[in-house]
């Protein structure tokens, strides 16, 4: 009895194993990025007892206080204005004029990631499926999780080694020069200085590290 040769996967299956291998590190950074834009997160960073202190006054509660309306506004559907009529006790604005176009153009930079990752999260199910059905499933699996542990690992050291470069860059992907820089004693950048921007890299960059580790761990587990 002959064996029939082991059939090679066509190229258009090549191809979706590529792409959706590559669906793995965007997505799962993408959920992360969302598990960090919580409360929760606003709550663990301020109670840090090394995080910075605000030099023109705000305390630990004052910051917890105001931090959820700027959350709050990527999320809902209220226009700047929601910002925009913020007011500190006496009277004045919470944010000016260039806060709130940063805060306007981080709402819809929010709003089309999110809207991209659950339409591309639906085409990865079924890309999913047809691996599934071709045998490359798992393949597909290990391929992006070994990429993304790569990539994200990379992505961290450069964060660590050289924050100002990856904060800058970061900016200029997705924003107009020049309408993200702001005075230290703009709220945006007393709510949120660096260091909560470098805090929620690492984490982001850390969980999204360790699920592809327990992705691998549970494909070599099931071998």
């Amino acid at each position: 009895m002959t064996t029939q040769p082991r059939k090679q996967p066509s190229l258009l299956m090549w191809a979706l194993r590529l792409l959706f291998a590559l669906s793995i590190p965007v997505l799962l950074i993408l959920v992360n990025v969302r598990l960090v834009m919580t409360p929760v997160f606003l709550q663990f960073e301020y109670n840090r007892p090394d995080f910075p202190e605000d030099f023109y006054g705000f305390t630990r509660e004052d910051r917890i206080q105001y931090a959820p309306f700027a959350l709050n506004y990527l999320f809902n559907d209220a226009d700047v204005t929601y910002l925009g009529d913020l007011e500190f006790p006496d009277g004045s604005a919470l944010f000016n004029a260039r806060e709130l176009h940063h805060m306007r153009d981080v709402k819809i930079v929010t709003r089309y990631a999110f809207g991209f990752a659950v339409i591309w999260g639906l085409v990865a199910i079924g890309i999913g499926l047809v691996l599934r059905r071709a045998n490359l499933l798992r393949q597909a699996l290990m391929s992006g999780a070994i990429l993304t542990i790569g990539l994200l690992l990379a992505i961290v050291v450069v964060a660590i080694v050289n924050w100002e470069f990856f904060f800058t860059g970061f900016h200029g992907v997705f924003f107009e020069q020049g309408t993200w820089y702001f005075q230290y004693s703009d709220t945006l950048i007393r709510l949120f200085p660096e260091r909560f921007w470098f805090d929620a890299s690492l984490l982001i960059g850390g969980l999204t590290i360790i699920e592809s580790v327990g992705l691998l761990a549970v494909l070599f587990a099931r071998r």
